[in-house]
């Protein structure tokens, strides 16, 4: 049987740690959440490998993906979560994210539109202890009777900036998502200052983008 202890290490220090991941409250974090809990069964042995694992497809293409563990680390890292923090967690999938943040001392509302994965969010979070309200709608629509947050993550990409989440930022606050926009992935950090949103790009990662949040398609002659 796989040591999954062992492997959470070896995630951490091989992985998450060597892409300038350096908090040390979260990497105690990633080496305590048990990844292995949150994927489908038969990608247990693939929990902590180096890259994304589906959790669903869905009809229009798009899909939900728990990240790969360095680009999730330094999403969050980037976000800089302090006990209390307000946070969205979008598009949670199983709650792998979210049980992250909660361990981390954050507030966290997980939102999630496909009400399979949702529910079984519900029932590790909860088996794990974690306090997550879990909701189930939309998710480029956000989580508005729960605005305004401190901190949204955006698990997976966008083409067009979604301005509904960033308009359920509190001032100051921050959203983290990968933009998708020009082909090649970036995560970008979004930040509110008042009535401005600023942003800037952070580093190279690809998702998959989230239902609601693609271009329009145009047409060509």
């Amino acid at each position: 049987m796989l040591d999954f202890a062992q492997a959470r290490r070896t995630m951490v220090d091989c992985q998450v740690r060597t892409f300038d991941v350096v908090d040390h409250a979260l990497l105690s974090v990633l080496e305590e959440v048990p990844r292995e809990r949150f994927v489908p069964a038969a990608a247990e042995a693939t929990a902590y490998s180096d890259r994304a694992i589906t959790l669903a497809r869905f009809a229009d293409g798009t899909a939900r993906v728990m990240l790969p563990p360095m680009v999730l680390a330094r999403m969050i890292q980037a976000l800089d979560i302090v006990p209390g923090s307000r946070i969205l967690d979008v598009a949670g999938g199983t709650g792998y994210a979210s049980a992250v943040m909660e361990r981390l001392g954050g507030d966290v509302v997980m939102l999630e539109a496909d009400p399979a994965l949702a529910e079984r969010a519900k029932a590790i979070l909860s088996d794990l202890g974690c306090d997550v309200a879990v909701q189930v709608g939309p998710v480029a629509e956000g989580y508005a009777a729960g605005a305004p947050y401190d901190l949204i993550l955006v698990n997976g990409a966008y083409e067009t900036v979604p301005d509904e989440l960033l308009a359920q930022l509190a001032d100051g606050g921050r959203l983290a998502a990968v933009d998708a926009s020009e082909g090649a992935g970036r995560v970008v950090l979004f930040q509110r200052a008042g009535e401005a949103v600023g942003s800037r790009r952070l580093f190279d990662a690809a998702a998959p983008v989230i239902e609601g949040l693609r271009r329009a398609p145009s047409f060509q002659f």
